[in-house]
Order: structure tokens, then C-alpha cells, then sequence
């Protein structure tokens, strides 16, 4: 079953000023992690060191169809 994930990734002060939320489909968190991981728009300074972290976090919720995996949408400073 997937679940859409609703992922928060600020990178905190001083490391970064970078961030976002990011609104993607996915079937557990290590297929959210490759999926975000592959994506060139987010490679933020700091991104990858939070990013597992960030994925566990992330509010799920279960999708009841059946949905492709991707990122849906990203707000990204």
C-alpha cells in the first residue's frame, strides 16, 4: 500500500537557510528516500544529511488507489 508522504526538510541555522516541503507517493520510507534522493531540484546544501530523518517523520497518509510513485510537489527556498 502507498502513502502520500508530506515532508519537512528545513536545514537549520547556521548549516543552511535551505528547505522546503515535499509532497510525494511512495511505498515505505526507503522508497521515498531513493525517490528524493534522485531528484536534482533538491540537492540542497545539507539536504541528504537529514533527509532519512526527515522521511520518518513525514506525516503519512494511507492512499486506498493506486498511485504512481514521485514527487508530487515541492515549495523549496
Amino acid at each position: 500500500m502507498k502513502s502520500l508522504y508530506i515532508v519537512d526538510y528545513w536545514v537549520p541555522f547556521p548549516q543552511s537557510e535551505y528547505g522546503g516541503i515535499i509532497n510525494l507517493i511512495a511505498e515505505d520510507d526507503e522508497e521515498a528516500f531513493d525517490l528524493l534522493s534522485e531528484e536534482e531540484s533538491l540537492s540542497l546544501p545539507g539536504f541528504e544529511r537529514n533527509l532519512m530523518e526527515n522521511i520518518r517523520k513525514a506525516q503519512k497518509f494511507n492512499l486506498v488507489d493506486d498511485y504512481e510513485s514521485g514527487v508530487i510537489e515541492a515549495f523549496t527556498t
